[in-house]
This record gives structure tokens, C-alpha cells and sequence, in this order.
């Protein structure tokens, strides 16, 4: 097995020349590029960091509204079972609890016409649930 030719050992930089030099190899790297990659460095850092805070933010907007959304739609299935069992005539008590649980506990929406949309049906989950109690107290 033969050696690679051609490579040597690292040799001294002059300090003011225009180019930094690998004495016995053809590479050379200009001294002014070295320094702005150096410089660059923490700027593409800080920018990399601000970059990966804005997705994380965007992913956590993205999440609060997808559970929002999804306990909205989890209370306007309630409701649809309560209107059922209405008609019926046959209201489930486990259910009325599960209606007053998903009204109580609302997740926040990052976007404002969701949250106001999930506030409305909690709002009329709270209204029906008001009205059976009044129903059931009454003679």
C-alpha cells in the first residue's frame, strides 16, 4: 500500500497577507472570509434560535386551537345527544353531567372567531342545562 503524496503538515499564516496558506497543499482560504464566517456565526445563531421560537409558537397556536376546536365539537355532540334523549324521553343523567363538564372546562383558542364560537355553543350548553334543573324542580 502506497502513501497519499501530496499532503503536508500545517504551516506558519503571515500575519498581514491577504490569503491564510497550507504550506505543501493547493487550499487556501482568504483571511477576510474567515473572519466574516466567524462573525456570522452568532448572528445565524440568533437567527436560527428566533427562527425554531417562531415555529414552536406557531405549532402551539396550531395545538390550542386543533383541542379548542375539538372540545367544541365534543359539546355540540352533547347537545345533539341531549336534543335525542329530549324527544325520547329519556334524559341520562351521565350525560348531563358529561354536557356540564365539557361547558365548565373550555380550552382557549388562539384565534378569535373560534373562541367566540366555542364560547356561543358553551353558552347554549350552559342554557339547556339550566333549563332541565328548572324543569326538574318544578311540580
Amino acid at each position: 500500500m502506497g502513501g497519499i503524496a501530496g499532503i503536508g503538515g500545517a504551516g506558519p499564516v503571515a500575519a498581514g497577507s491577504a490569503r491564510a496558506r497550507v504550506s505543501g497543499a493547493g487550499f487556501a482560504v482568504p483571511a477576510e472570509a474567515a473572519s466574516a464566517t466567524a462573525a456570522a456565526a452568532p448572528t445565524s445563531a440568533v437567527a436560527s434560535l428566533a427562527g425554531m421560537l417562531a415555529l414552536q409558537e406557531a405549532e402551539s397556536v396550531a395545538v390550542s386551537d386543533r383541542r379548542a376546536r375539538r372540545h367544541g365539537q365534543d359539546l355540540l355532540a352533547e347537545l345533539s345527544r341531549l336534543q335525542r334523549a329530549l324527544l325520547a324521553g329519556a334524559i341520562d343523567a351521565a350525560s348531563l353531567r358529561q354536557l356540564a363538564d365539557l361547558a365548565a372546562t373550555l380550552p382557549r383558542a388562539a384565534d378569535p372567531k373560534l373562541q367566540e364560537l366555542i364560547d356561543a355553543v358553551s353558552l347554549r350548553a350552559q342554557v339547556e342545562l339550566a333549563r332541565i334543573e328548572m324543569a326538574a324542580h318544578q311540580p
